[in-house]
């Protein structure tokens, strides 16, 4: 089952914030004025004292309400507007990203967009070739997915022989030997390990001899971008299903602040606070 966490924190907001509303027009008024009514004529008895008290009292719902609706509102915004926190579930964005990590994502990066309507409101960036890029699989917008910008509009992608062209222009790659797998990483030990140069944007990827080449060529239509995983031969990426159309992006990954590995005796402290590249 999917649990739309960004509709729940809006109708969260939408609901403590119509009771606090509520309470504070028109509740609160009568309250105040029905305890007003046992101090006509003096002094209120002692014996009514507590029945003032109780008139007076917040009922629970509006003070949970009047409670949770600024620190909901808050974390609404950061997430929807400014940073949001991801778990890599796979291993497809290998080396750069492990299964395990924990990553902060930069929303406002490629503009700033309504929660739930994904509407861009006000356009501040696109991506670039070589961004680490989170978005909303195509296929299945309910599933975000996190793989490295590659083609933009306009551009010819062509990936022959497990070598990347852009526009008829390799993308050089440089020979770093076997990839040092440990932890969760060890499914890909024996890997080659190697250096692409993407366009001045130089990172580390993976290649697997022993799986088949995957041979594509297309160009990127206008609003549309062709992404890939680094860990190239076991990727689901754009070679198989698409470009990703520019309503679906949710930002760009910038720094792991948590690795979880399960696999090598919890947290992996040398990843922290890691930036993405």
């Amino acid at each position: 089952m999917h649990f739309d966490f960004p509709t729940l924190m809006v109708l969260a907001v939408f609901f403590t914030g119509v009771i606090w509303a509520l309470d504070a027009w028109f509740w609160a008024p009568k309250r105040r004025a029905r305890a007003a009514m046992l101090e006509q004529g003096g002094e209120v008895p002692r014996e009514l004292k507590e029945d003032q008290e109780q008139l007076l009292k917040e009922p629970v719902i509006v003070e949970y309400s009047r409670s949770l609706f600024p620190v909901i509102l808050i974390v609404l915004i950061l997430r929807s507007f400014l940073i949001e926190p991801f778990r890599i579930p796979s291993g497809s964005m290998m080396p750069t990203l492990l299964d395990g990590d924990f990553i902060l994502v930069n929303k406002f990066t490629y503009g700033i967009r309504l929660p739930v309507l994904n509407k861009k409101i006000v356009d501040i960036g696109n991506p670039q070739r070589g961004d680490v890029m989170v978005f909303r699989y195509p296929n299945n917008p309910n599933i975000d997915y996190i793989k490295r910008v590659v083609g933009l509009p306009g551009d010819k992608i062509s990936y022959f022989n497990k070598q990347l062209y852009v526009n008829g222009t390799l993308m050089g790659q440089v020979d770093e030997g076997t990839y040092d797998a440990t932890g969760a990483g060890i499914t890909m030990a024996g890997a080659k390990l190697k250096l692409e140069n993407l366009e001045n944007v130089k990172h580390n990827i993976l290649i697997s001899n022993d799986r088949p080449i995957m041979n594509v060529e297309l160009t990127v239509e206008s609003g549309q971008y062709f992404v890939m995983g680094d860990n190239r031969d076991n990727s689901n990426d754009s070679r198989f299903w698409g470009t990703v159309p520019e309503e679906n992006l949710v930002g760009k990954a910038f720094m792991i602040w948590m690795n979880w590995d399960s696999t090598n005796d919890g947290i992996t402290w040398n990843r922290l606070g890691k930036s993405i590249i």
